[in-house]
């Protein structure tokens, strides 16, 4: 034998030295060692002969002052709790003598203890242990090279699964691990794709963390941030939230977890909108022992309100009888009272430790009986250098397959499969919730026990949902309503005016314009019920088709409304506004080449807009919003538009263009504004149609364009402006006819003449100007000429009165005015020169102006020789007063009445003279003659 396996042989040989010379290929020295009792077993007899008693080795830390020794003293009374019930099943050839050595949690005391077992121990055919992590990673190593297999009860690092490091290495309790397939299961029940990770910078949770992101990614679970902590969670729960993580799965031991939940607390964190998946190992209260942060109990508590823990299920919940005979519940009350007795804590692993004891009862009996077909020695022959016994071990072990007090116990792959449970936190304690059965892979939710804080899961996200700010129906409606009443009003108006269009008064105000009008009016109407349609009523095509129908409608319906009337208008102004005192006839041929072209400029406008560069449909989004009901869902408005990429190019020519239009509208409009024509009596309304036209485009463009982000005022706006202008211009072009068809239908042919009124709260010079048909209109200057003369008539006529009152005064009262004062004299000198200028005026010399002339002014103030002052009166009837009356009233009456009555001419001086004689052939009867001397 060489040096070196002598010196492992000595009790005080260093372990570490043991453990390189074992890597080194010296492990299996102690084959032929005689066997010492140590002071480490718990049971020191050995193996009997006949093998009825079979040795296994326990490692475990018994010590009261060593870590995780409650484990190991809250196992030993389910240890020999199934010793005791196989041994009671009377189906197994042997009895099983568990040989405990302490390792105290202590790498270097775990492994001399381990080496001592080897060395002083019997001969033991399984190891069954294993607590403390680092140790049992060191001892489960070294199995390989000593043939034996280790079933550990208590050893959940991720570390051991590894079968490549750690071929002979089993476990009855599942790893941790064995809970990522379970979480897998409960985000997928709830359709969560969308998940966070908060991990504490411990080997042990890094390992979990790394399993978990593979079987995430296989599972088609996007992991959205993961964040990783060592001693202040705050910074990274906070990128967490900033990251919108809404599901996080934490990896922390309790006492990071109340400093995590503590951060969840500050950041506001937790309610409907979070969920937390944590483990579920923690200590019962943790969060009174662990709570080493600023936050009271109360605030954790509300931080934690609803969080979800996962862990293995110590204990079956089903009633099943298993392999022992006795359900899990008999059985855990066995244990209880066999704790109770020896007054040890419970320990949650004394149901796999229960287990085990089966695993290894049942693997040695399989292994004793493939023994005998074989025909090979007893086990009891084998030392640990047959390796073929270790390779039998290891194969009944993998095959193993019974209903333990843990559940179905079964190994893939040295792991163990078995229940991983859901308990959630409500109202201060952990309540069961559901259970994953890892063999079934079946998840079982108690639907009437989880509950959730608001009224659905929360969401791994902020949903996002798109709304549309569409157009709201009972306002589509309401202006729908109001513009097919247009619709009905424009169709009356063009029924009336095509019924009617040979009527006199109907006729001479073009009724093919009128019917422009009309058409325009209707377009204009029609193009509401397009402005309306959003994506709400059709489809994304449809929608980007109506931007460019739309447009079309509106502006063809614009410039034929307003079109006519400009031209309408235009020649009103045409005609009054002629300097020449031309004779100007302007057709409706005319007119209609004039909306023609403003026609063909907007379709030239429309067409290139449409080649170059069409409008299309596009979506502006706006921030999130909250949702008005309370749902944990974000609100992103968006708002559909008719655009292109040069809109503003494009609208810039539209909006010059149609300005200009409109600017020209209101000059024609103002220059024209008092003019009014009987025959034709819209001009002024369509001047007021103008005026109103170009305000409410200015105002609706303006109001429209700032309230871009508000479809339903946007729309409003747009509706009244073009139902407004629409309405106003047909209700002034048309409701004069008809109320003037209704009350005096003949009006226009009563009189075909000019006729012009004056504007009395306006000066004199202010007048209005008529004309019989705007074909045969006289110039405005020879108007106004005729319009003086009648005026000057007028007031021939009042100074006529005025001559017979003061004739009447002289002739009446001779004998109190003897003579006639020179102020009477110089009133009737006024009269005479009014009256000559006038009838010079038409080219006549009246017989007041020549009896003027052959009399002296002086004997207008003499008396009559014949009488006297001492006369007596004579009678005022006598022939001679009634000749002198009559020689006044009568040319009184010739210049007042005549004319007007279209009798003699009002040019004529005396209505005797005939209308064939001239002005110069004229003469006066000597009745008239003798009045004007005897005067």
């Amino acid at each position: 034998m060489a040096p070196s396996q002598m010196k492992c042989r000595s009790k005080m040989f260093a372990v570490s030295r043991c453990m390189m010379l074992f890597v080194l290929g010296y492990g299996p020295v102690f084959a032929s060692v005689p066997r010492e009792r140590t002071g480490h077993s718990g049971h020191n007899a050995g193996y009997t002969s006949d093998g009825k008693q079979l040795p296994i080795m326990v490692l475990m830390p018994m010590n009261e002052t060593a870590p995780m020794s409650n484990i190991g003293q809250g196992i030993h009374p389910a240890v020999l709790l199934a010793i005791q019930h196989i041994n009671e099943s009377k189906l197994y050839s042997f009895s099983l003598i568990p040989e405990i050595y302490d390792t105290e949690c202590d790498n270097a005391k775990g492994l001399k203890a381990f080496f001592d077992a080897i060395y002083y121990g019997p001969k033991h055919l399984m190891i069954f242990g294993g607590v403390c992590p680092s140790v049992t990673s060191i001892i489960a190593e070294s199995l390989e090279g000593w043939n034996l297999v280790q079933l550990s009860f208590a050893a959940t690092t991720p570390v051991l699964a590894d079968k490549k490091k750690y071929p002979n290495f089993f476990r009855t309790v599942p790893s941790d691990n064995a809970v990522n397939p379970a979480v897998i299961k409960f985000l997928k029940k709830y359709e969560w794709s969308r998940v966070g990770t908060l991990t504490q910078d411990v080997q042990r949770f890094s390992e979990v963390r790394n399993d978990l992101t593979s079987k995430l990614e296989k599972a088609d679970i996007r992991i959205a941030d993961t964040e990783s902590f060592s001693n202040d969670p705050c910074i990274n729960v906070k990128k967490l939230k900033d990251n919108d993580v809404r599901i996080i799965i934490g990896q922390f031991d309790e006492n990071l977890a109340a400093k995590v939940f503590c951060c969840v607390y500050n950041l506001n964190m937790f309610g409907s909108k979070y969920q937390w998946v944590i483990p579920g190992w923690y200590q019962g209260n943790w969060w009174e022992q662990a709570n080493s942060t600023n936050c009271t109990t109360k605030k954790l508590l509300t931080a934690m309100e609803g969080y979800i823990s996962v862990d293995f299920e110590p204990l079956s919940t089903k009633q099943t009888r298993g392999v022992s005979g006795r359900t899990p519940q008999e059985y855990e009350a066995e244990y209880n009272r066999r704790r109770l007795q020896k007054g040890l804590e419970s320990s949650k692993f004394h149901g796999f430790a229960y287990d085990g004891i089966w695993v290894i009862a049942k693997t040695l009996t399989r292994v004793m009986a493939i023994l005998r077909q074989k025909g090979h020695k007893k086990i009891q022959d084998y030392d640990y250098t047959n390796k073929e016994l270790g390779e039998i071990v290891l194969d009944v072990m993998n095959g193993t397959n019974f209903l333990g007090v843990t559940g179905q116990v079964m190994f893939r792959n040295g792991e163990r499969m078995g229940t991983i449970r859901f308990n959630q936190f409500q109202e201060g304690q952990e309540v069961k919730v559901g259970e994953y059965n890892a063999i079934a892979d079946v998840l079982e939710l108690m639907n009437n026990t989880i509950r959730f804080q608001g009224v659905e899961p929360p969401k791994d996200r902020t949903i996002v949902q798109n709304q549309r700010r569409n157009i709201n129906l009972p306002l589509y409606s309401i202006l729908s309503a109001v513009t097919i009443l247009g619709m009905f009003m424009a169709g009356a108006f063009l029924f009336f005016n095509i019924k009617n269009r040979n009527h006199k008064l109907i006729k001479m105000s073009s009724p093919y314009m009128n019917n422009l009008i009309i058409l325009g009016g209707m377009l204009s109407y029609a193009s509401i019920f397009l402005f309306g349609l959003d994506g709400s009523f059709v489809s994304d095509k449809v929608f980007e088709t109506l931007c460019t129908v739309r447009t079309w409608i509106l502006t063809v319906g614009y410039t034929t409304a307003f079109g006519a009337m400009f031209a309408k208008t235009w020649r009103v102004h045409a005609i009054f506004k002629n300097v020449k005192m031309k004779k100007k006839i302007i057709k409706d041929q005319k007119l209609m080449i004039i909306v023609g072209g403003m026609l063909l400029i907007d379709l030239c406008i429309l067409i290139c807009w449409q080649i170059v560069d069409p409008l299309k449909r596009t979506v502006e989004e706006y921030n999130l919003e909250a949702d008005p009901q309370g749902r944990d869902i974000a609100i992103r408005p968006f708002l559909e538009h008719c655009e292109n990429a040069n809109m503003t190019i494009w609208l810039g020519i539209v909006y010059a263009y149609k300005g200009l239009l409109m600017l020209f509208g209101c000059f024609l409009a103002w220059e024209t504004r008092n003019v009014s024509i009987p025959a034709l009596n819209d001009s002024k309304y369509i001047g007021m149609s103008v005026y109103n036209v170009g305000i409410m485009c200015i105002i609706g463009a303006a109001v429209s364009f700032l309230t871009r982000d508000q479809p339903n005022v946007q729309f409003c706006i747009v509706a009244l402006v073009i139902i407004f202008c629409s309405t106003i211009t047909l209700c002034l072009v048309f409701m004069p006819k008809l109320i003037t068809m209704r009350t005096n239908p003949d009006a226009a042919t009563q009189n075909r003449r000019l006729q012009f009124t004056q504007n009395q709260k306006k000066e004199d010079s202010k007048t209005s100007t008529s004309v019989t048909s705007v074909n045969q209109a006289n110039t405005s200057r020879l108007e106004g000429l005729q319009t003086d003369n009648h005026r000057l008539r007028m007031r021939i006529t009042e100074l006529d009165k005025d001559l017979e009152e003061v004739t009447m005064q002289l002739q009446d009262t001779p004998e109190k005015t003897p003579y006639i004062k020179q102020n009477h004299y110089q009133d009737l000198n006024n009269i005479l020169g009014i009256h000559n200028f006038t009838d010079g005026k038409d080219g006549d010399i009246s017989i007041l102006k020549n009896n003027h002339e052959q009399k002296p002014p002086a004997q207008w103030g003499s008396v009559d020789p014949s009488r006297t002052s001492t006369e007596p009166i004579e009678d005022i009837n006598s022939p001679e007063h009634i000749q002198r009356r009559l020689s006044l009233q009568l040319p009184i009456l010739h210049h007042a009445y005549l004319p007007s009555i279209g009798g003699v001419d009002a040019s004529c001086s005396s209505p005797s003279a005939s209308p064939s004689v001239s002005p110069q052939h004229r003469h006066v009867q000597p009745s008239f003659r003798v009045m004007v001397s005897g005067l």
